[in-house]
């Protein structure tokens, strides 16, 4: 089953009073591009990270987002930066004294100040890290669930896009089956009528058949697109193909090669108005496909 490059995966994680929560996002991409926003706290795990995701993911564009926070006081540490917090006090008695104001300076508004009071974490970083890739994994798995279950409905439409092609490849091949005869009759009543005669050379006739039946065969083009068209669906079919959007975007570009072709070839205005359907089908696939992993 095919996988669309766009969905989302949410993962909220409550462990020992920490609480994490991990969303991520996906549109299409030509390779698999990760930028993860998380606290700085954790910026030693953004490879790990990393890693847990692209062994599940092959392509596509992906924002992760990561908050946390601890309501458990174990491991954290209170530091106050007693020399920051002198001179604060310093400078503020000089100020009151400069202004004539009281210097009464309570200690909590000191704690107050930029810098003074900090708390340290001091949990260990593998406890960490196996909850965040925990939770990382989680997340990834409600994304993928997501773009399998999109991936269904795009390989619902392909597939129906792709009989309609067939069907009108079958019927450009009757029609052009027909296309000799039909231009044996035309030539030879031309001549006929130019030549104001009722005989005409059978052997010169025959001479202009062949040219005109080899400048105007499509049949090499028929056989090759008609392959394609297996070829596209055994792919869509397989579930053991990985990064099948690129192998598809090939197969329609092949496909859209040959109907170029059969459109400049043949001379007749109903098979053009099938090649014309046919490439807009192609187009069409080709949108869907860009969004395939």
């Amino acid at each position: 089953m095919i996988k669309s490059m766009t969905g989302f995966g949410k993962c909220h994680l409550i462990k020992n009073e920490r609480e994490y929560q991990i969303e991520m996002k996906s549109v299409n991409h030509r390779y698999l591009d990760i930028s993860i926003k998380m606290p700085k706290q954790f910026t030693y795990l953004e490879e790990d990270i990393k890693k847990a995701i692209s062994s599940k993911i092959n392509r596509g564009k992906l924002e992760i987002f990561i908050t946390f926070h601890n309501y458990n006081p174990e491991g954290e540490e209170i530091i106050i930066n007693k020399e920051i917090a002198k001179l604060y006090i310093s400078q503020l008695q000089e100020l009151a004294k400069e202004t004539n104001l009281s210097t009464d300076i309570n200690v909590l508004d000191i704690t107050k100040l930029p810098d003074v009071l900090n708390i340290s974490q001091k949990q260990e970083d593998e406890i960490i890290k196996e909850e965040i890739l925990q939770a990382t994994n989680e997340a990834v798995e409600k994304l993928i669930e997501m773009r399998v279950f999109e991936g269904s409905k795009m390989e619902e439409d392909l597939l129906n896009r792709i009989q309609d092609i067939q069907e009108k490849v079958i019927k450009i091949s009757s029609i052009s089956t027909g296309l000799i005869d039909e231009y044996v009759v035309k030539l030879e009543k031309r001549i006929k009528e130019i030549l104001k005669t009722e005989e005409v050379d059978q052997n010169r006739l025959a001479q202009e058949v062949v040219i005109y039946a080899d400048k105007c065969s499509i049949e090499e083009e028929l056989t090759r697109l008609k392959s394609h068209i297996a070829q596209f669906k055994e792919l869509i079919q397989n579930n053991n193909q990985t990064t099948i959007g690129k192998k598809l975007d090939f197969i329609i570009q092949e496909m859209n090669r040959e109907t170029n072709t059969i459109g400049s070839k043949a001379n007749s205005l109903e098979i053009v108005n099938n090649v014309v359907d046919i490439k807009t089908e192609l187009e069409n696939i080709r949108e869907q496909i860009q969004n395939i992993e």
